[in-house]
């Protein structure tokens, strides 16, 4: 899938991983600085399985991932993927045991996307990616049984897609949030709702967690709620203003004061994330699909004709 020529910039660091304990047998895998494709997961350990959180956007990614679990936890392996899209789940089948889970939509999006990301980075080393499905998937809430642990997956789409499934440990308050939040990089809801994230970090900040594992970044606390909130209401605000004065998205994106939001990483995305506060605007079901491909060409344009930069 080629968009506009320029290269794509997969020839900076490839940044760090660690595996961090952050709670009696519960780990964050952090992959940083973040950025595009270069995403978090975790695991859950219990006495007789192993729940791991996302598997990764590279075939050596994931076996670095698996590599690192490996004597953590049960003989069993459950893989949860917190949303569709291929940097969170083209490693499933790296952990080949594991039984995969994910919101019923993660499976359908899943499956009608396959491989499209590599396309939009032919440069990066993705290695043996596939697709590979989910066998059980729900459509609201789902409990795995840890031993006497509890971890519950709660669907709170459409945010970052209309799939998001977030990981919460009411027991260490840990609270895996897959893309629906953020450290240090910019939202992205262009496959979701921008007022449905609002909607979701709200019931987020009801849940009051202690550590939140992110789809990409730093290790965050509470405070990083309100960080994204700050920045998709700034969107809506551009959203009306921009739609107001006959602007387009792009327009909008290149014309607005981004000072408040520089230190964030990918600020391309604002593009993608207008074009979604633009359509919610208007009536019409959230998360419905729009021309992602074409949107992705203004965000390159925006970006002065630069592939957004991907370290995957």
């Amino acid at each position: 899938m080629s968009l506009m020529a320029g290269a794509s910039r997969t020839d900076g660091p490839s940044g760090s991983q660690q595996l961090v304990e952050i709670a009696d047998g519960v780990f964050a895998y952090l992959q940083l600085p973040g950025g595009w494709c270069v995403s978090n997961a975790g695991a859950v350990s219990g006495p007789e399985t192993l729940m791991v959180v996302d598997t990764l956007a590279t075939e050596q990614r994931a076996r670095r991932l698996h590599t690192a679990l490996s004597g953590i936890g049960g003989p069993r392996r459950l893989v949860v993927n917190t949303h569709h899209h291929g940097d969170h789940n083209f490693g499933n089948h790296v952990f080949d045991t594991a039984t995969v889970v994910a919101h019923e939509q993660a499976r359908v999006e899943m499956a009608e996307t396959g491989l499209a990301l590599t396309g939009l980075w032919p440069d990066v080393s993705w290695g043996d990616v596939r697709v590979t499905l989910p066998t059980l998937t729900f459509r609201d809430r789902a409990t795995v049984h840890l031993g006497d642990r509890v971890a519950e997956l709660v669907h709170v789409g459409p945010a970052h897609t209309t799939n998001d499934v977030l990981v919460w440990l009411p027991d260490t308050r840990v609270l895996f949030a897959g893309d629906v939040l953020l450290s240090g990089a910019a939202p992205f809801n262009l496959m979701g709702s921008v007022s449905g994230a609002v909607t979701a970090l709200q019931r987020i900040r009801e849940l009051d967690p202690r550590v939140i594992v992110c789809g990409h970044g730093p290790l965050a606390g509470p405070e990083v709620i309100d960080e994204n909130l700050a920045y998709l209401r700034w969107i809506q605000q551009l959203a009306e203003e921009g739609a107001a004065l006959g602007m387009s998205p792009l327009e909008t994106a290149l014309s607005a004061d981004r000072s408040a939001f520089d230190h964030l990483l990918d600020p391309e995305r604002i593009v993608g994330n207008l074009h979604r506060a633009y359509a919610e605007l208007t009536d019409g079901p959230l998360g419905r699909p729009l021309d992602v491909v074409s949107v992705f060409g203004e965000m390159v344009a925006f970006n002065d004709g630069r592939l957004p930069a991907c370290f995957a």
